[in-house]
């Protein structure tokens, strides 16, 4: 149940397990009455072992969710580092990744600007939280701001070009699709810093 469930419904089936065990396996049979001490101690076992291994049960399945999620970012960035080390256009990789921060962010849109920054958007920080003029907000309980929000991309240190996102109606990403997010964009910047400005974006 917990494997398949939740934490919750493993401990309602260990209770219910314990219950059902008193109900039919010990006497007086089919109530919930118990008197014996041996059959006391069997189903105060069963309903601990039961939740334990709930308990186990659920954790796996997380870790299970977490390493295939992993798996998923690493994936986007060896895919991108390859590319990057592969190519010789910058505009290539600046269009590989914005499609790769669109489907990681769950975007609407993502387009990207080379050069001079004009205005003031938020900015996605290499930590994953969004600066809104000089305050710092936490996606994770803030949401995202209204508006498109800046991802820069830097090669040796000199801004080269930002990403503007503008979210979609999903939840906000977790924090480290938004790390992920903030790695693929160094790598562009990487890909600029090599082959010049980007052409048409």
């Amino acid at each position: 149940m917990a494997a398949l469930g939740s934490r919750t419904a493993g401990a309602v089936a260990a209770l219910s397990a314990a219950a059902w065990f008193d109900f039919f396996l010990t006497r007086p049979y089919q109530t919930f009455d118990i008197t014996a001490s041996a059959d006391i101690e069997t189903a105060a076992l069963l309903l601990a072992v039961g939740v334990m291994v709930s308990q186990l049960a659920a954790r796996t399945r997380k870790l299970h969710i977490i390493t295939v999620t992993d798996a998923a970012y690493l994936a986007r960035i060896h895919r991108t580092a390859d590319l990057v080390r592969s190519v010789h256009s910058a505009d290539t990789v600046v269009d590989h990744v914005r499609t790769e921060l669109t489907e990681l962010l769950g975007l609407r849109a993502c387009r990207f600007e080379y050069g001079t920054l004009t205005g003031r958007p938020p900015r996605l920080e290499n930590d994953g939280s969004v600066t809104v003029g000089r305050h710092t907000r936490n996606p994770d309980t803030d949401g995202w701001p209204d508006g498109e929000i800046e991802l820069r991309a830097y090669g040796n240190g000199h801004y080269l070009g930002r990403f503007l996102l503008t979210p979609g109606r999903g939840p906000v990403p977790t924090l480290r699709a938004r790390l992920v997010a903030v790695t693929l964009a160094d790598q562009t910047g990487a890909a600029l810093d090599t082959s010049g400005p980007v052409r048409g974006w």
